[in-house]
């Protein structure tokens, strides 16, 4: 049950042309996911912040990699555990232990957690199963939640990526910046 979302199509061509082509592929005018944000979120002077699950640092990683995110970027909480969803992001603990880690409600929890732990404008969240193992038949491999927040209000969306794990993860990255992109560029 492959997502075909633009977004994902455009993950999954950047990654194939990339392990085609490695440093020598070039793109003139298009720009990463990751700049387009920090274009956005710059132009505007709002800041950032990521809590992540599933792309364990993924997000922060690549928005870190563009000179001048310390101009915007808060910072970021990796939780991949319940116990620091809940103590460090403020996840509901029954939340947690009834319906898991990967639905609707924890994610958007975590967003929200993280924007007032860092004290950020804008964030965004994930939480999935990345693969290749740990799914189930309610949260199969490749499930991903996306939550972004900003100026009171909250989306979310699902999406259901594929099995492997690398690809998982960099689609659900890319995937994190169309969604904060889509917020912010209301």
């Amino acid at each position: 049950n492959q997502d075909d979302s633009p977004g994902v199509l455009f993950a999954c061509a950047c990654d194939s042309l990339h392990a085609l082509f490695g440093d020598k592929l070039k793109v003139e005018k298009e720009q990463s996911p990751a700049q387009e944000v920090f274009d956005l979120l710059t132009s505007r002077s709002l800041s950032f912040a990521t809590a992540e699950s599933c792309t364990g640092g993924n997000i922060a990683h690549r928005i870190t990699k563009i000179a001048g995110s310390s101009a915007f970027f808060k910072g970021s909480v990796v939780s991949y555990c319940n116990q620091v969803k809940h103590s460090v992001l403020d996840v509901d603990e029954n939340l947690l232990a009834t319906r898991g880690p990967v639905c609707r409600e924890v994610v958007e929890q975590m967003a929200q957690g993280v924007a007032r732990l860092m004290n950020a404008d804008v964030a965004v969240a994930t939480s999935g199963v990345a693969g290749p193992g740990g799914g189930t038949a309610e949260t199969p491999v490749g499930t991903v939640w996306l939550a972004a927040t900003h100026g009171g209000e909250t989306i979310s969306r699902c999406c259901h990526l594929g099995q492997e794990r690398v690809m998982n993860i960099e689609k659900a990255t890319s995937e994190a910046f169309f969604l904060v992109k889509a917020l912010v560029d209301k």
